[in-house]
Parts: C-alpha cells; structure tokens; sequence
C-alpha cells in the first residue's frame, strides 16, 4: 500500500539578537567536574551517563553537569540549519551531535533527554515556538523539561550554549535557560501542546501572541499532572490524537501550529490505514486456511474416507473451514472508510468467501446425510468430488 506522505514541520533553532543576560553561576564545582568526563565516554550517551551517575549524587547535581556539557561540547550547526529532516530517527539525532560535536535545536534536546533518561531522571522533549525581544519567531525551536524532587523545570541547551551574530554561532553559556519555572519560560517559549506547559492555567496561542502570559487563575482548573499521568497510560496513536485534540483546542494561530497538527493527523491516518492493511491481510489468511480446510476434507472424501477417522475428527474438518471463513468475512466487515484500491479487494474477497461457503454448505449437508446411515448406505454415498463443476482427482 502507498503510504501516505507526511507534511514536514521544519525545526530550526536561532537565538537571534544579543546575548541573553547570563546569572551567576552557582554550579562551578558542578561544571568543573562534568567538562572532565573522558573523551572515551563522550562517544555515547551511555557513557555520559555512567560518569555522570558515578560522580553525582542528586538529580539536581545530575541534571547541571548534562546541562553543562552539552552547552559547551556542542557548536550549533549553522551550516545545515535548513537541513532538517523532521522523520530522522531518534537515535540518529543523538548520535550525530555526539559524532560531529554540533548540531540544531533538535539534536540538542533530543541529547539532553536521553543522557537524563539514562541517568534515571525523567525528561522529555517538547516542540513549539518561541518570541524574541517581543517578536513571535515563525520558525519552530525544541527545548526539554526534566522532574526535578517532583516537580517540572524546563531547559533550553541550543539558547542555553550560545547565540547566532552575523550568521555565526558565539559560543556563551547563559544560566537563563537552565532549570527554569514553566511559569517563567512560558514568557518566550510556547509548546505545541499545551501539556507541556506544565501549569494549571492555560495559556492560549492568542494570548502568547498578545505577551499576556501571567497565570490567570480564573481560568478553568487544568490539572497537568492527572493529564500528564493518563497520558503516559495511552498507546502511541492515542497519544497523537490526545495531542492534536488539545493543539486544536488552543488556537491555530500560525502556520508552525498548522503545520505540527497537520503532522499529527497525517500520522494518525496512516496507522488507520495501516491498520485496514493488516486486517484484510489477516482476513486473506483466514480465508485461505478456510480454503485449505475444505478441499482437505473433499480429498478426503474421494478417496472414501481412507485411512478411517471417527466422525468427530471428520467433522471437525470441515467445521475448521467454517471458523475460518467465518472469521475473515467478520474481519473484512471491521473494516471502515477504505481507500478505493483496498474497498475493492474487500469486495472481491467477500465475493469469493461467499463462493467457498456456498460449497461448504453442500459438503456439510452431504456430511449430515453420511452421518445418518449405517455402514453400507455410508458406502453408497461415495462419488467424486468437484470444485466449481471441476473435477478434483
């Protein structure tokens, strides 16, 4: 089956503009102590986390040293900002900053969250877009959030490392993106998906837009934290439509927000359509073996019941075609919307296991005749066997 082409959400990650304001870094022994991890260990996230789990004991201390490294070992590639291929795998977006020592917004999240996974702090990835010096970017960023004693702080390792001037990367490091309240972040970075804003009062895209971003708590009550936990509860498909339902509910006020939505649509339609696939083929399969039973049981009726079987077991022959015909028409009536090309193989299909059950009628009525007679009227019975007026020995 063709499968269906997904509209690309370009992620790109420019700190425009001048330096933020970096704080006073009260992490130095911190630091210090992370930017010594051997370059032996730096080749996977494996080994990052080994160093940073043998050298640090709180997930705070933990979260600051991969912070840290990733802000300084990692250039933003600004060569290939426009490079994006939003469908690389999660894996690859890891190991290729690792590899090359720079990379986008992508590759920086996607690295911090995985070294806090394997660290054993819970982190994630969040996408959305962000405003700059009261400008809204038309590009969309990817930033991180990681649970710290419980509760969530938000990171941005790309801004976190440095800043683009003249179309160059300067290398600066800025405290400004670290371990930062969702209610201070929400003033620059807007998620996708409200979920990730991690606060009980919504911010709406609109309201973004207009920089109205203080918590409103005559809002209605959004308990994230229930959410975020019956999130993590749901299949990955359900999770797509979890999201998309919230994104439309917030405003589709950008092409970046079109465009992520239109993503999530697109995929969830191709698992639909997949998932028609694997049932007709499913439903072929039951076919098939319905099929196999039945001329089973007619081979075994030309050659007049030889070797001898119970009548149970003879029974059962053609009982198994029955099951399986009968599943395969069930499992081709399951089937909903299907495209033209697969809507007319489930026709062709129910066509055919109409066909095999109509014979499958005459062998069990046959069967029941057989059943009634004794020996020699048994022994009467006997003729070939056709299949559709041909003969089948």
């Amino acid at each position: 089956m063709k499968h269906l082409l997904y509209l690309a959400l370009l992620v790109f990650c420019i700190q425009l503009g001048v330096a933020q304001t970096t704080t006073k870094n009260d992490y130095s022994s911190i630091d210090k102590k992370s930017l010594l991890i051997p370059d032996s260990l730096t080749r996977s996230t494996s080994g990052i986390s080994t160093y940073v789990n043998a050298n640090f004991s709180t997930d705070k201390e933990k979260v600051r040293a991969i912070f840290i490294w990733i802000a300084s070992n990692i250039q933003y590639d600004v060569d290939n900002m426009f490079a994006i291929n939003f469908y690389e795998k999660q894996e690859e977006k890891v190991s290729k900053p690792l590899k090359l020592k720079k990379g986008i917004c992508e590759n920086f999240a996607a690295l911090f969250t995985d070294i806090c996974l394997k660290s054993g702090i819970k982190s994630c990835v969040i996408e959305g877009y962000t405003k700059q010096n009261g400008f809204t970017d038309y590009i969309p960023h990817a930033w991180c959030a990681a649970l710290i004693d419980n509760h969530w702080f938000l990171f941005d390792p790309t801004w976190g490392s440095g800043y683009i001037k003249d179309g160059k990367f300067v290398k600066k490091i800025s405290n400004d993106y670290f371990l930062v309240e969702p209610t201070v972040l929400i003033k620059s970075h807007m998620p996708f998906d409200y979920l990730y804003q991690f606060s009980n009062f919504i911010v709406t895209n609109q309201e973004f837009y207009e920089g109205n971003t203080t918590q409103n708590k005559s809002k209605p009550f959004f308990s994230y934290e229930d959410s975020l936990r019956e999130f993590e509860k749901l299949t990955y498909v359900e999770q797509l439509k979890s999201s998309a339902n919230r994104i439309e509910r917030n405003g589709i006020k950008n092409s970046m927000i079109f465009d992520r939505l239109q993503h999530l649509k697109l995929e969830i339609e191709q698992d639909r359509q997949d998932r028609i696939v694997s049932l007709y083929n499913t439903a072929t399969v039951d076919y098939n073996n319905g099929i196999n039973s039945l001329n089973e049981f007619i081979n075994y009726r030309n050659r007049q019941f030889t070797p001898k079987k119970a009548d149970p077991e003879i029974q059962a022959m053609l009982d198994s075609a029955d099951v399986s015909l009968k599943a395969a028409k069930s499992k081709l009536n399951l089937i909903i919307n299907p495209d033209v090309n697969i809507k007319a193989l489930i026709l062709q299909s129910i066509g055919a296991i109409d066909d095999a059950n109509t014979h499958l009628k005459e062998q069990q009525n046959w069967l029941t005749e057989y059943f009634s007679k004794g020996k020699s009227g048994r022994k009467s019975m006997f003729y070939k066997a056709t299949w559709f007026g041909i003969p089948l020995n």
